[in-house]
């Protein structure tokens, strides 16, 4: 230590030159990386993987974030951490963005480069998306062990993926087949159910007329998709509604194209909706599709991959569908066949990726069986490796969710991802299945479709370990990992299929504990997006307030599972605040001089401010680590605020500056020990907060080690316990602040000499004020000052009342009798309200004989202590109003 460092800091806080080359002096000296060492317990965190598909937004710099605060804080607690980082190849939004760059500026589409040429191209944005990404984490502070970084397409994912696609199809959970599925006519692929967004839309109820074949009648039907009615190839009844028994077994004749079509009787059919008729379109809608099934009706597709009408569409081949849907509609009307059309809003999907209107489509795709496999991640929830959620009541959006899961459709029409491995016989037709390509490859074509990106994410907590290759000493160490940090959008995307598919592959979960997340949103609640222009890139809030205001107004925003708001207001309370730290943290430095970590002495006589803000700082170091373990942050952030700001900036530090302004040598030396030690452990604790600036400090004051990355996590210490210290602190600055208030009050501000006598309530509260008077004669600045148990007190006076003492300035001929009495009133009927809260818990018989003992004991302490103030003040009042008469 040298007796320069106050000096080296410059005396207002600049987050851009304390995080500048910081983060890469940790990276070069290996910090992050985990030691490896089998006599320490592991604890491992996998990153979410970012999308290679453009910039970090602040829902990644809020995720990260808290997952930096697990991961630095276990490091510094002693264990040996992985955080593994890695992104995900994105295969629909990435394939997207190269094609539209190559169209914007080539005037190419992908078809026109070929598919191994557009891939590579595909690669070449990874590598340049890659790097910014990366950039981002630094910029952030994330304390990742670049050494681990995986990629969802790398060659081992991709090995891990081959294995789980051949196991599951060998198992037969893997199964391909012609269903009606999700298409997205635009990014022209399929989709699976949770790829779909519902959005209300106003739409149409278009009610039309089929005649029956043989001219004895017709039927109305009612439908909001018009064009579909090309593909029909029946209609439907239910059995047992009256209106239409004569009807069944007959035939109708489609109107447009001519084509006779059979009515069937079916109980999905709901007789009180609509006229209880159902056009049935097999190859256009899921419900029909098993309709149609069970009746053998044919399933005739009329669009193509484009959502345009294809030849079965008869005269409306070539047109979009929705243009379809319009002269579908004039031809009806033409032919009288249209009945009316009503104004009708309902949910249509569209898709998450393009915004594109969802098309149910009749397609022959691959699809993962799920009955097996939800079964036992329902099942494992019941047993001690359950995954834990965070809060809890999203295991039920979990489980709900999987006991009613859908197969899943898992091959994607597109060239980026993983290929299928699945290779079909050029002259049989025959299907192979396997690893690696068949042995005679030339007469197989492989599938060109490639799998969901989600069935690659699904593996990333066991994939990026090494697995399959379960020798693999980061698989055997690392996993299963510790914690996940995810939002709660992604529970059915994400974090469902990694807890069934490691379930199946691995025997365990993929992770003990999932944090859940909320949305940040914008100041006014809505949900930040491009459309609405009210998105915001951390990085130019990192660039404006610093990571660490940043990191510390995402983290401390929000209980877990909730939405956050952003507000630059929010974040100037963040950056003031570390400003504080930094003004404190110079003054300390500056009056500790050449003390080095070694000379840091509790032994000796403490003032009751030295015991008092050592307590303290233990019960906080206790409730921040105990709300740390619960993942509740926000608390631990608040305590921390609390004590930093309240207890040692504005209290310790101003009260060691009598100490070390006139002390004795002894004293000083405690003052500064004191100082030292608390601000140390200050530093310690909010380092997975705000990285950067901790460092920064911690480089200045008295310290052990290199780095704070790697210095202890503070633990609570029972021997700085002493509640006789915080109690008679308590007393002395609830004092203090009492006497401001009347000062402020009265307008008298503290150069202006006033008289102040204290009555103290017994002999330990007389003693302890006489004994630590100067505190009082510093902060209350009285001319005469008197501490009795009966103070000569005169008619004309402000009065308060503090812990165990009453307050009394005398101010002749400045008192306004009447707004002393009203305030005297207010602060009585505080403290009846007091007591009336106290007694009422009290006389709850669940929470006295439910809540822990010492909980019950505080609440009958308080209503003695509020007992007191209630008399005091009444006796004040009392005397207020007597003076005033006369």
């Amino acid at each position: 230590m040298t007796s320069d460092k106050a000096s080296q800091m410059p005396s207002k806080y600049n987050p851009q030159a304390v995080e500048e080359g910081r983060y890469k002096d940790w990276v070069d000296a290996g910090l992050f990386k985990p030691s490896s060492d089998g006599d320490v317990e592991a604890y491992s965190v996998v990153i979410p993987p970012p999308n290679v598909t453009g910039k970090l937004h602040l829902g990644h710099a809020w995720d990260t974030s808290l997952q930096d605060i697990i991961v630095r804080r276990k490091r510094m607690q002693g264990y040996d951490t992985l955080w593994l980082p890695g992104m995900d190849h994105a295969g629909i939004a990435t394939q997207a963005k190269v094609e539209e760059k190559i169209r914007n500026e080539e005037g190419l589409s992908r078809y026109d480069l070929g598919r191994d040429a557009f891939i590579d191209r595909v690669w070449d944005w990874k590598e340049e998306y890659a790097k910014n990404i990366r950039d981002q984490w630094a910029k952030i502070g994330l304390s990742v062990d670049y050494s681990h970084e995986r990629f969802t397409l790398d060659e081992g994912l991709n090995k891990a993926v081959n294995k789980v696609f051949v196991d599951l199809y060998n198992k037969g959970l893997i199964y391909r087949g012609e269903y009606i599925i999700n298409w997205d006519p635009v990014a022209q692929t399929a989709l699976s159910d949770i790829e779909v967004i519902h959005k209300e839309v106003q739409g149409a109820f278009y009610h039309m007329t089929y005649p029956l074949s043989d001219g004895s009648g017709q039927v109305e039907i009612a439908t909001t998709r018009p064009e579909t009615m090309l593909g029909d190839s029946g209609v439907a009844v239910h059995p047992d509604d009256e209106r239409y028994q004569s009807y069944i077994g007959k035939t109708l004749t489609l109107p447009l194209l001519g084509r006779e079509i059979p009515i069937v009787a079916d109980r999905y059919v709901d007789m009180e909706f609509g006229t209880g008729v159902v056009k049935v379109t097999p190859a256009h809608d899921p419900n029909d599709f098993e309709i149609g099934n069970r009746h053998d009706l044919e399933r005739i597709n009329v669009m193509t991959a484009d959502g345009t009408m294809n030849k079965n569409a008869g005269a409306y081949q070539g047109l979009d569908r929705f243009d379809a849907r319009k002269q579908v509609v004039a031809d009806l009307k033409d032919q009288g066949k249209l009945v009316k059309v009503e104004d009708y809003t309902h949910s249509v999907g569209h898709s998450e990726r393009s915004d594109a209107v969802v098309e149910p489509r009749l397609s022959t795709q691959w699809f993962v069986k799920m009955d097996g496999l939800a079964d036992r991640a329902l099942a494992n929830q019941k047993t001690d490796d359950k995954v834990n959620f965070v809060p809890g009541r999203f295991e039920k959006t979990f489980t709900d969710w999987m006991e009613n899961v859908h197969d899943w459709v898992i091959s994607r029409q597109l060239w980026w991802g993983h290929q299928i491995p699945a290779w079909y016989h050029k002259e049989t037709g025959e299907v192979y299945v396997g690893e690696e390509a068949p042995e005679d490859s030339e007469n197989w074509d492989q599938d060109p479709d490639v799998l969901d990106t989600w069935f690659s994410s699904a593996l990333w907590p066991f994939s990026t370990m090494g697995w399959p290759e379960e020798d693999n000493p980061t698989f055997k160490r690392y996993f299963p990992t510790n914690t996940l940090v995810t939002g709660y959008d992604i529970i059915f995307f994400w974090v469902a299929r990694m807890i069934f598919q490691s379930l199946e592959f691995t025997g365990r979960r993929p992770f003990e504990h999932v944090l859940i997340h909320g949305l940040i949103r914008a100041e006014d609640g809505q949900k930040m997006s491009k459309s609405l222009g009210n998105g915001i890139d951390p990085m130019d809030v990192i660039d404006q307030y610093g990571a660490d205001s940043l990191r510390w107004f995402l983290t401390n925003g929000s209980t877990p599972g909730q939405d956050i708001r952003f507000s630059y207001e929010k974040m100037d309370a963040a950056w003031n605040f570390i400003n504080k730290i930094w003004n404190a943290s110079r003054y300390v430095i500056l009056n500790l001089g050449d003390m080095a970590y070694q000379d840091i002495d509790l032994d000796g006589d403490q003032t009751v401010a030295d015991q008092w803000i050592l307590a303290r700082l233990h019960e906080t170091i206790a409730v921040v680590n105990d709300h740390a373990d619960k993942f509740e942050f926000s608390l631990a952030g608040k305590a921390l605020y609390r004590f930093i700001w309240d207890d040692y900036c504005d209290w310790y530090i101003e009260m060691t500056k009598e100490i070390l302004d006139e002390g004795s040598p002894d004293q000083k030396d405690m003052a500064k020990s004191v100082l030292a030690y608390v601000l140390n452990a200050i530093l310690r604790l909010l380092h997975p907060f705000m990285p950067f600036v901790t460092e920064e400090i911690y480089q200045h004051v008295p310290h052990q080690g290199n780095s704070i990355v790697t210095a202890p996590y503070p633990e609570a210490d029972g021997q700085f316990s002493n509640p006789e210290a915080i109690s008679n602190m308590s007393t002395l600055i609830d004092l203090i602040q009492s006497v401001r208030s009347i000062r402020a009050e009265s307008n008298r501000p503290l150069s202006q000499g006033i008289d102040l006598l204290i009555k103290a309530k017994d002999d330990q509260v007389e003693d302890f004020l006489k004994a630590n008077q100067s505190f009082i004669l510093r902060f209350c600045n009285p001319d005469n000052l008197e501490i009795s148990q009966d103070p000569q007190v005169p008619k004309e006076v402000k009065s308060a009342v503090a812990s165990g003492v009453e307050i009394f300035i005398p101010l002749a001929g400045l008192v306004d009798f009447d707004q002393e009495i009203a305030r005297l009133e207010k602060e009585l009927a505080k403290w009846q309200g007091e007591i009336d809260r106290v007694e009422g818990k009290l006389a709850n018989e669940k929470f006295v004989n439910n809540a822990p003992e010492k909980i019950v004991q505080e609440e009958r302490d308080k209503g003695v202590q509020y007992q007191e103030r209630y008399e005091a003040v009444k006796d004040q009042l009392s005397n207020m109003r007597e003076m005033k008469e006369g």
